[in-house]
């Protein structure tokens, strides 16, 4: 019976809050005692965005300061002029969002200009170096206010689909890793896009995710929807 005791305090030890189911708490501006990595998401698959927006959610809930830049998004023509993330981002304290490309895919026939996508990456990679810079003066073991703009610094820094940039020949693979070099050491950075492998990144990024494919309603003729994919 003893053994059985002790087991059973071994399992408790070794879980959360002692099995006890975590309630919410209100979200009070905190600091990260262990961010400073580099990640990347990349694949084929559905879900690149949608896994740092999770993850992003998740440090806001921790009073963290997020912020989430996004190189271009858009998508087949079923798909609305909103995006569920955006009004969700503006009601969570400690998130917020801008996008400076085309809202539309390069390379796709989706009405956008073409030949503005390029100076709107540059733009973009632009607005990256002054959100590093900022973080950079900033002190980023501190709590930072959940209302302040990012030009205050922020903890973590999601820098959506800058490697389907690269991808199309909008960015060279050296300006995203000039951005590494211009990283923070405290400062979490995730990049997100491509469908194509960025071995540029593999010595310098400290996590790597291939969001693989498998099976994609897409294929079967199943149009984007609301609350899924926008």
């Amino acid at each position: 019976m003893s053994d059985d005791r002790s087991a059973n305090a071994d399992v408790l030890e070794n879980t959360p809050g002692e099995g006890r189911t975590p309630e919410a708490e209100r979200i009070e501006p905190a600091a990260p005692e262990s961010f400073g990595l580099v990640q990347v998401w990349w694949g084929d698959g559905k879900g690149k965005t949608t896994a740092t927006l999770g993850m992003g959610m998740r440090a806001a809930g921790h009073g963290y300061r997020v912020h989430l830049l996004q190189f271009m998004k858009g998508g087949a023509s079923s798909v609305e002029a909103v995006r569920g993330e955006y009004n969700a981002i503006a009601a969570l304290p400690g998130m917020s969002y801008e996008n400076l490309g085309h809202y539309g895919w390069h390379g796709m026939a989706d009405g956008s200009d073409e030949a503005d996508h390029e100076a709107e990456a540059e733009a973009g990679l632009e607005r990256a170096s002054e959100l590093l810079a900022a973080a950079d003066e900033a002190d980023l073991s501190a709590p930072i206010d959940l209302d302040a703009d990012p030009e205050e610094g922020v903890h973590l820094l999601v820098l959506d689909e800058v490697l389907y940039a690269v991808d199309q020949g909008l960015l060279a693979e050296d300006d995203v890793l000039g951005l590494l070099d211009a990283k923070p050491d405290d400062l979490e950075l995730v990049l997100s896009g491509s469908h194509a492998e960025p071995t540029y990144l593999e010595d310098r990024a400290d996590l790597i995710t291939n969001v693989r494919k498998v099976k994609h309603p897409i294929d079967a003729g199943q149009r984007a929807r609301r609350g899924t994919e926008y």
